[in-house]
């Protein structure tokens, strides 16, 4: 989100609470998201990829809204009128073809019309198929929770997004020698990913709740956590919206601030930092270690400032708007070890692979017959849990080192924590010294995610090892 953004969301909230009556606001809240993808979305050198892509996640969130339904839910007429609404919708926005490029909400021109309503009817028809299908709903999800998967896969992969990028770039009739693999960029697929496996597999376990189109899809793409999260989860945002609150002035003084500490994080702390943080070229530059150190200081507050500011003004703008979204940061760089780090740094993240790949591969370990040992148990879930982690930033090996780094140090933490903690018991009687014990706690954990980040912040292994060394002097 840019500042403009910023300043109209939270214009539109105040226009939102102080004209609409309560029953309005939902199916609002719903059309505002609809619209919102498509203005966020950036502009694509592929032409026409910049409505391709928010109309393509509207499409596998009706897909997946169809799959993830209770069995005897049917379809009401509030998911009729839900369905009229994002198909006019997505044409309203394909008519600004016809607009001036400083009227149009996407970036550049959609494709003509009739190319947008042929690919609504395939979308349609696919809907009117599974819906009529007699296949159970339940091996239709793992489907689509597979299909998901391929796609980040493929725009997470640098070597298969730039085939694709070339692909497009020849469908389209544009030179494929410019083909790149940061022209693919899909704005908040990511995110919706998550929240669209997170329904798919609760369905199949049969904890999902009951939700309308309407109530899905504003789910699914709420624009204020639709670029960089948290990653709410349906059932705790399903009561929020079904009782949307008017106008409360706490609320929306507590939104504001939100909104302008996340401002003063994002675009003065972080930006400023960016100056100086660590990269390739400044990496090479650097002529001593205490520079190369200063580097990686500069980008690790970078970081948790960019993150954590889009984090608040999210949030902010979701409470203007009724929502409360869930906290993603809490104090992380001040945690006395690598088990409390990760319960206070991104938050939503650790939670959802904690809950669809730590515990589900854990319980599969232990109930096996010839059952593991309990530490290789943990290893094991501990190191799959932030690989996952890593390649969801993207699949490269710098990325699989870092996660590598993290669940090293979390197993390493487990044994420490395990075989010492008779002693820390014994500590509570000695304040001054558990005080002294807590510090250089903090300063360890600090300095070993500081040390993580240079395998994050480097594009390839050889830079990220030849910078690792610099910083302790070989």
């Amino acid at each position: 989100m840019t500042l403009t953004h910023i300043l109209v969301f939270t214009a539109a909230a105040l226009l939102y609470l102080a004209l609409l009556p309560a029953r309005w606001r939902g199916w609002t809240l719903f059309a505002g998201s609809v619209i919102a993808i498509y203005w966020l979305q950036p502009s694509i050198r592929i032409s026409r990829m910049d409505f391709i892509f928010p109309t393509a996640t509207l499409a596998l969130v009706v897909v997946s809204w169809l799959i993830s339904r209770e069995p005897d839910q049917k379809w009401s007429r509030e998911d009729s009128i839900a369905a009229g609404i994002l198909v006019i919708l997505v044409l309203l926005l394909a008519f600004g073809r016809y607009l001036a490029p400083e009227y149009r909400i996407t970036p550049s021109k959609p494709p003509p019309i009739f190319t947008v309503v042929l690919w609504l009817g395939v979308v349609i028809v696919a809907v009117a198929l599974i819906h009529a299908a007699p296949v159970k709903l339940d091996l239709l999800a793992g489907f689509f929770i597979l299909l998901i998967l391929v796609v980040f896969a493929v725009l997470k992969t640098a070597p298969l997004a730039e085939e694709v990028s070339a692909w497009l770039r020849e469908w389209q009739g544009q030179p494929t020698s410019l083909a790149s693999a940061t022209e693919l960029e899909w704005l908040g697929f990511s995110y919706v990913a998550f929240r669209l496996v997170h329904t798919l597999r609760d369905r199949q376990i049969g904890r999902l709740p009951a939700l309308t189109l309407r109530e899905y899809t504003t789910y699914a793409i709420f624009f204020p956590a639709f670029t960089a999260g948290p990653i709410d989860r349906a059932e705790r945002f399903l009561p929020d919206l079904q009782d949307l609150p008017g106008l409360e002035p706490s609320r929306l003084v507590q939104g504001g601030m939100r909104i302008m500490v996340g401002i003063g994080k994002k675009f003065v702390i972080a930006d400023s930092l960016g100056y100086l943080s660590l990269s390739a070229a400044k990496a090479e530059q650097a002529t001593s270690t205490g520079g190369v150190w200063l580097l990686l200081y500069a980008y690790a507050f970078q970081l948790y400032f960019d993150f954590s500011g889009y984090t608040d003004i999210a949030i902010g703008i979701g409470q203007l708007f009724g929502i409360k979204l869930p906290e993603n940061f809490n104090q992380p760089y001040l945690r006395r070890n690598i088990t409390v780090f990760w319960q206070s740094w991104h938050i939503t993240l650790s939670n959802w692979v904690r809950f669809y790949v730590f515990s589900p591969l854990t319980r599969f370990l232990l109930t096996r017959k010839r059952r593991p040992a309990p530490n290789l148990v943990a290893f094991t879930g501990q190191m799959s849990t932030m690989i996952v982690i890593g390649l969801w930033h993207g699949v490269s090996w710098t990325f699989v080192v870092w996660g590598v780094w993290h669940g090293i140090g979390l197993f390493i933490h487990k044994i420490w924590s395990d075989r010492t903690r008779p002693y820390y018991i014994k500590l509570r009687t000695r304040p001054r010294t558990a005080k002294i014990i807590e510090i250089a706690g903090i300063i360890f954990t600090f300095h070993f995610v500081v040390l993580g980040w240079v395998w994050f912040a480097l594009p390839d292994i050889g830079t990220s090892w030849d910078v690792f060394l610099k910083l302790f002097g070989m």
